[in-house]
């Protein structure tokens, strides 16, 4: 199939364009079936292999009316997938000397030492095990947009447990937490940051938050369909308070990410925005063992570091979404029994609430980009996404 050929599936809401090798036909069969089975409205899918574009799909539409098509540069808010990159910021840091996942996060963020946790390990942010998985306080959207009071909030917090034992998703304090550290050791935010040394220089059309420029490019996010919204409330409804916190405080869903105030904030752990084909080069980078597009952006130890794994454990956050106990490296889910990244069980890589999914697989050279707006209820393993990681598998 050529880089420019369209395909018009029957049943399809709107056609699909882009191109996809031959080898990885089951890849465009699941989604195109994506959009016949499985609700979706406008997504894109993008995978690399040994860093070459074997499948870059795109189709659908942009908005809930349907009147704006998904087009090949159509970006969106990629929610927690916005993760794996951020974690890449860190990890060039260390790679260069300038950052110590085992020291104290307080050597870098002296105020980070209040409330006992001056034994709190960079390493704790990057495998959400420091504790905070949510401010204490009541937080509102708004002041989430404020880094420096938000950040601020977080240095004084006691954590919710001893922090090092297990992990709590850090659903919107993990983006504050790493990046707060990312901004003492280089001078930049980690969106700046990853523009300088990874996005810019590798032409990956991905940032965090959207510049105003590219508003009109940006499909809006929609709710999951109401058919699932007790699904999606069994996900939220977890009784711990650390899990409330980390998932109510504040609440935020699709009508706040599509507004200019969520667009124009720097949230890096949750309001990335990019395309499919971005995802999947910025994942690319880990599954490269470090070097994408002709360039190295990490030594291939550092690389391989990323997926060190910190123990695995019922998440006191999100684990009743999933069977069994589920383990974090430094800064990305791994496979696992669950197979989320593929049945490499040390493939990893981050998925994004309703659905988007990075993947990385240093082992057979894979990478994958998924992005979407209409989305699923599920934080993590959307039958979608799902669909398209077993077909990728089932082509190699």
């Amino acid at each position: 199939m050529s880089a420019q050929e369209t395909q018009q599936t029957p049943g399809t809401p709107a056609p699909v364009h882009g191109h996809c090798d031959q080898r990885f036909a089951a890849v465009r069969e699941a989604f195109t079936e994506n959009f016949r089975e499985r609700g979706e409205l406008g997504a894109a899918v993008a995978v690399t292999v040994a860093g070459e574009t074997v499948v870059d799909l795109w189709g659908g539409w942009a908005d809930a009316a349907r009147a704006r098509p998904w087009e090949r540069d159509t970006v969106v808010n990629v929610w927690s997938t916005t993760k794996g990159p951020v974690a890449l910021c860190a990890h060039i840091l260390a790679d260069r000397g300038l950052l110590d996942f085992d020291a104290p996060v307080a050597a870098y963020w002296p105020e980070f030492a209040a409330e006992g946790k001056d034994k709190v390990l960079v390493r704790h942010l990057l495998s959400h095990r420091a504790g905070l998985s949510g401010l204490r306080e009541p937080h509102t959207l708004q002041e989430l947009y404020d880094w420096e009071l938000t950040t601020a909030r977080l240095a004084a917090m006691a954590p919710w447990w001893e922090p090092g034992t297990r992990s709590g998703y850090h659903a919107l304090t993990y983006g504050f937490l790493v990046g707060e550290v990312v901004r003492r050791v280089s001078g930049l935010l980690p969106g700046a940051f990853l523009a300088r040394e990874v996005t810019g220089p590798l032409g990956i059309d991905f940032t965090v938050g959207l510049p105003a420029g590219d508003a009109g490019r940006a499909a809006d996010l929609v709710h999951a369909p109401a058919a699932s919204r007790g699904e999606q409330a069994a996900v939220f409804s977890q009784p711990a308070p650390a899990a409330v916190a980390a998932l109510t405080n504040p609440m935020v869903g699709a009508a706040q990410a599509n507004t200019p105030g969520w667009r124009a904030a720097e949230i890096p752990a949750a309001n990335g925005h990019g395309t499919a084909r971005a995802v999947a080069a910025l994942y690319g980078v880990f599954a490269g063992r470090g070097a994408y597009g002709g360039r190295r952006i990490l030594s291939p130890r550092a690389a391989e570091r990323v997926r060190e794994g910190q123990g695995s454990c019922r998440d006191l956050v999100i684990g009743a979404g999933f069977e069994g106990e589920t383990e974090i490296g430094l800064g990305l889910w791994l496979s696992g029994p669950q197979r989320s990244y593929g049945p490499n069980p040390r493939a990893f890589g981050h998925d994004g609430f309703g659905g988007s999914c990075g993947l990385a697989d240093p082992e057979t050279g894979v990478s994958l980009g998924y992005v979407m707006n209409r989305m699923g209820p599920r934080i993590a393993d959307d039958p979608r996404k799902t669909a398209l990681v077993d077909a990728v598998y089932r082509a190699l």
